[in-house]
């Protein structure tokens, strides 16, 4: 059995805390490091608040006390959609209830701080409210989900048996409510763009008129978009013409396994937990990317082991890091698929911890032809990442892995 999570932390070193994280739940809080005692001076926390799909998220801060002026030091920052390449809804360091909505069901937080006097920081709640259901979209693995309400359609003059993809052979499910498009990121007119930071599927659901030489109705065209900026989705519907524009978004995450396996020919997945082995045994990881996409590739950035799931940041053991070997027995092997990556390495346990280790992986999803993005790096430095350390990444936690006992209850070292 394996655990799998998808979050992004920003731990420090040097003290015995973090911050940020996934946020998924309907409704929840958040506040500054030690609140309503004072902030750290070194804090730089991302909090990305998810909720469902066609969901709204609504932030408010209840406490905001920091340095106040210009907030050229400690601040926080607040943006509609994934952090640095979303619209920024605001910046401040003080004020008192301040409301934020988001355009879609992603909302994110960053809170600064290297000032030389901190304060009591910030507490904020958010919820969740539905968005409008006339369309609706969700990116899955294998295929964009368009939903369009005939309710919707009938109120601005439109036939839902007259709606069509770029491939018109495409058709979609029609019930008594709604029009139903099951979209194949590789076929049904589906086009594929992007760069190194941002991959984009595009297709557009039009209107045909009636075969008479006029009409009176709006034209529609609904484009639909799943755009991937790293491990982060973000679903875009919309309709543009001169009279009539709706726009809808809403953001999902890749979904990624990783599995421990027997033996090296990864032919029969481990589903014991916890996976009881001997020290200096070879552990064999598979970790897999579903996606319809043929051209998307996974590469392993970091692996770091801990004795505990709760708090994988105390105590750690590099295996990888940066895509840099750092535990001698580490080793990769090969791969049918560009999508699936395969490596080894030798169990060990904690002095002086539990007998329990947790593995946490980084992997990082890339255009397969691509050479200018991370997966053609390799090794690099943490200098060398400054400039997008703030970018996330699939991160995904398997174990528990235990030594197993003797007769006499010993573990076996």
């Amino acid at each position: 059995m394996v655990y799998m999570s998808v979050f992004l932390l920003v731990f420090f070193s040097a003290e015995d805390y973090f911050c940020g994280g996934l946020l998924s739940s309907p409704s929840g809080t958040l506040q500054s490091p030690f609140y309503p005692r004072n902030y750290p001076n070194n804090a730089n926390c991302v909090w990305e608040i998810q909720v469902k799909s066609n969901f709204l998220v609504t932030l408010i801060f209840r406490d905001i006390q920091m340095e106040g002026g210009r907030c050229l030091s400690d601040h926080v920052e607040v943006y509609d959609g994934p952090p640095y390449t979303s619209p920024l809804l605001g910046k401040f360091c003080s004020g008192f209830y301040r409301t934020y909505t988001s355009s879609s069901n992603l909302l994110t937080v960053r809170f600064y701080s290297n000032s030389r006097y901190t304060y009591r920081g910030f507490w904020a709640e958010y919820y969740s409210t539905p968005a409008d259901q006339s369309t609706t979209l969700q990116c899955l693995p294998d295929y964009m989900r368009a939903v369009v309400s005939r309710y919707y359609l009938q109120s601005q003059g439109y036939s839902a048996w007259k709606l069509s993809l770029n491939d018109p052979s495409c058709k979609p499910n029609i019930t008594s409510q709604y029009v139903i498009f099951d979209i194949p990121y590789s076929s049904c007119g589906t086009v594929t763009e992007g760069n190194s930071n941002t991959i984009i599927y595009s297709n557009l659901i039009t209107h045909h008129s009636s075969d008479n030489a006029i009409t009176r109705n709006k034209n529609l065209h609904l484009h639909v978009n799943c755009k991937m900026l790293q491990n982060t989705w973000a679903q875009i519907m919309y309709v543009v013409d001169n009279n009539l524009e709706v726009t809808e978004t809403q953001y999902a995450r890749y979904d990624v396994n990783l599995t421990f396996y027997h033996s090296g020919s990864f032919s029969w997945p481990v589903y014991d937990s916890p996976y009881y082995v001997d020290i200096n045994q070879n552990l064999f990881l598979e970790a897999y990317l579903h996606s319809s996409d043929p051209n998307l590739m996974l590469f392993v950035d970091t692996c770091v082991a801990s004795p505990t799931l709760r708090n994988l940041t105390t105590v750690t053991y590099d295996i990888i890091r940066n895509g840099c070997v750092r535990d001698s027995t580490y080793n990769t092997y090969y791969s049918p698929y560009r999508h699936i990556v395969r490596f080894k390495f030798n169990a060990f346990q904690f002095i002086r911890s539990n007998p329990s280790v947790y593995l946490q992986c980084e992997l990082v999803v890339c255009r397969t032809y691509d050479y200018s993005s991370r997966c053609f790096q390799g090794c690099i430095t943490r200098s060398k990442r400054g400039a997008s350390s703030g970018q996330e990444r699939v991160t995904v936690v398997a174990g528990p892995v235990e030594l197993k006992e003797d007769d006499a209850g010993n573990r076996n070292v």
